[in-house]
């Protein structure tokens, strides 16, 4: 008689379910931890910052005083910079997603010569580091003279092969043929087809390309660092760290590393938001184009 249960394969299924879910446990908290600290860290003083518990709040909760100071300090420039993310990340965001959409939809549903060998490009261009770019960025822009411009950051995340690559597939499943023939029979152009009826379908799609793509624009560091100067132009991630280098320096300056925690927590912010906003969409429109007719 076999008990339920207790079969091998049973218990060989309770051993992966608990190794899972060890996985995800230490994923969550090497994940997580970092976060909380920074905002551990936002609440304290200077001397509390370093005198107490990094993972624990101190008795003086100062997060308020530290965001009065922080949108304040330096005639509130955290604001400016707060701004120029934002900016950056949003209009690199939507063009992204919709050059990697349109791109993803000629591979997808159109024959043309040399398609091979372009897709084969596309892909090859995944596997290089972005920062091996850079540098011939630099050049390319300093010969254009858009040097300390926000185009020199939007432009080159325009260029997102890993959104051709998801879109490409993503169409390949849910875009049939039979739609865009009915489209062409009725009379359609094919812009109007590709926006009147495979839009709706890839819209979740589209969703999911946007928030990578704005998310490695809010995190970008090394580009903004090499191709402006401004400090009214810099992103985030760029004034932060000059922050921090003055005060790491000792050369005087008046920062507070309670203020750089801070604003490492108002930074993480938007994109915390901006995933909670879509994820509903993003989820529900993915579930509803698994379900194939």
């Amino acid at each position: 008689m076999t008990i339920v249960g207790k079969t091998a394969e049973a218990a060989g299924f309770r051993r992966t379910r608990w190794l899972l879910t060890a996985v995800l446990a230490l994923y969550f908290v090497y994940t997580f931890v970092p976060i909380f600290y920074v905002f551990v860290s936002s609440t304290k003083t200077n001397p509390d910052l370093f005198a107490t518990f990094g993972l624990w709040f101190s008795n003086d909760f100062h997060l308020w005083q530290n965001l009065h100071d922080l949108f304040t300090q330096d005639h509130g420039i955290f604001g400016r910079w707060l701004w120029n993310t934002f900016y950056y990340a949003t209009i690199a965001g939507i063009g992204a997603a919709l050059v990697s959409t349109l791109a993803g939809y000629a591979f997808a549903k159109y024959e043309f010569a040399g398609k091979r060998a372009i897709y084969a490009l596309v892909l090859g261009a995944v596997m290089i580091p972005q920062t091996a770019l850079v540098i011939p960025l630099f050049l390319l822009f300093s010969w254009v003279h858009v040097l300390n411009t926000p185009w020199a950051v939007i432009l080159p995340s325009l260029v997102f092969p890993q959104g051709v690559f998801l879109m490409r597939a993503y169409i390949d499943e849910a875009v049939s043929g039979e739609i865009i023939d009915a489209g062409r029979v009725d009379g359609a152009g094919e812009f109007r087809i590709f926006w009147a009826l495979a839009f709706r379908l890839i819209a979740p799609a589209f969703a999911t390309v946007f928030v990578l793509a704005f998310v490695a624009s809010w995190n970008n560091y090394f580009l903004p660092l090499v191709v402006l100067n401004s400090n009214d132009l810099f992103p985030v991630t760029v004034g932060l760290s000059n922050w921090y280098a003055s005060v790491a320096s000792g050369n005087g300056a008046q920062l507070l590393y309670t203020i750089i925690m801070a604003g490492a927590l108002v930074s993480i912010l938007p994109v915390i938001i901006a995933f909670l906003f879509i994820q509903r969409f993003w989820q529900g429109g993915l579930s509803a184009g698994a379900v194939k007719s």
